[in-house]
């Protein structure tokens, strides 16, 4: 496992745990998601290693002048925005880790440390720890444990505060960011397959506007839901076809398990992605300013 890689790893499992585990009973019940929507959500939404892991595999080169710069972190002020670029820096400092662009990488983990500050939440991400700790593959079982215990903290933190929706932004920026690079480089490559992953957005972007409706009476949501919005008319020309494949059958721990494996195809047209390439961009371009 690379070094990068393993710290990309552990600030996007704080993203996801500092909102979206734990114990709930502080938050309120009109505002609060529900956990089937969070299990959906978390199930549906691809990982930005995995798109990044893609972007790289059919040729894009890396180029920082897709990302955000984070020299600009000092300009989000408000709460929303901080949040929402959490998300797209740690998306960033996936997609630098994967390149193994060592600077890139202590810039972005500098900026997600400075973004989690002005959310208070920084004081459960240690963040010289962590740094040290990753630098060194023998530290590994240390590294998870310290960073484990930041994690409990931080959803206890934002559970007592009811600050669940700081996380639903945090994650609906990390999306946005890694859809706005995949059809950037798909611009370039015209690959087939990151076609075929731009039309699978479909279903993440239902899931996330569902758990954003759930905040639609906060400030700030109102705009990016309705943006959302807008992508999602587009997504709805967009085909997902699930068909039954082959039964496999396997032995294990002596009992014999049956599956039905499913083949998925998506439908979508050029005008179509150029559509929603255009408005991912929009999208973006608003979260970063």
């Amino acid at each position: 496992m690379k070094k990068g890689y393993l710290v990309w790893m552990l600030v996007m499992v704080f993203i996801i745990a500092s909102g979206f585990t734990g114990n709930r009973q502080h938050a309120s019940p009109k505002n609060a998601p529900q956990s089937d929507d969070v299990a959906n959500i978390l199930q549906s939404i691809p990982s930005p290693l995995e798109i990044s892991s893609l972007i790289k595999e059919v040729g894009g080169k890396y180029d920082p002048s897709h990302l955000n710069n984070p020299k600009f972190v000092s300009n989000y002020t408000m709460t929303y925005k901080k949040a929402l670029n959490l998300g797209i820096f740690s998306t960033d400092l996936g997609y630098a880790n994967l390149y193994d662009q060592r600077q890139d990488i202590l810039d972005y983990l500098d900026a997600v440390k400075s973004l989690s500050d002005g959310l208070g939440i920084g004081q459960f991400f240690d963040y010289e720890q962590i740094k040290k700790l990753a630098n060194s593959s023998n530290n590994i079982p240390e590294l998870l444990k310290v960073t484990q215990q930041n994690f409990e903290n931080i959803t206890q933190h934002l559970a007592n505060n009811r600050r669940e929706s700081v996380s639903v932004l945090i994650l609906a920026g990390g999306w946005v960011e890694a859809l706005y690079l995949t059809t950037l480089v798909y611009e370039k490559t015209k690959d087939s397959r990151l076609k075929e992953k731009i039309g699978e957005q479909k279903i993440a972007l239902e899931q996330i506007r569902k758990v954003m409706n759930l905040y639609s009476d906060k400030p700030n949501f109102k705009n990016i839901i309705r943006d959302l919005e807008q992508l999602s008319n587009v997504y709805q020309k967009v085909r997902i076809i699930t068909k039954d494949g082959k039964t496999a059958v396997r032995e294990s721990e002596g009992e014999i398990i049956v599956s039905n494996e499913t083949v998925s195809s998506v439908q979508i047209s050029d005008g179509d992605l150029a559509n929603i390439s255009s408005l991912a961009r929009g999208i973006r371009d608003k979260m970063i300013k």
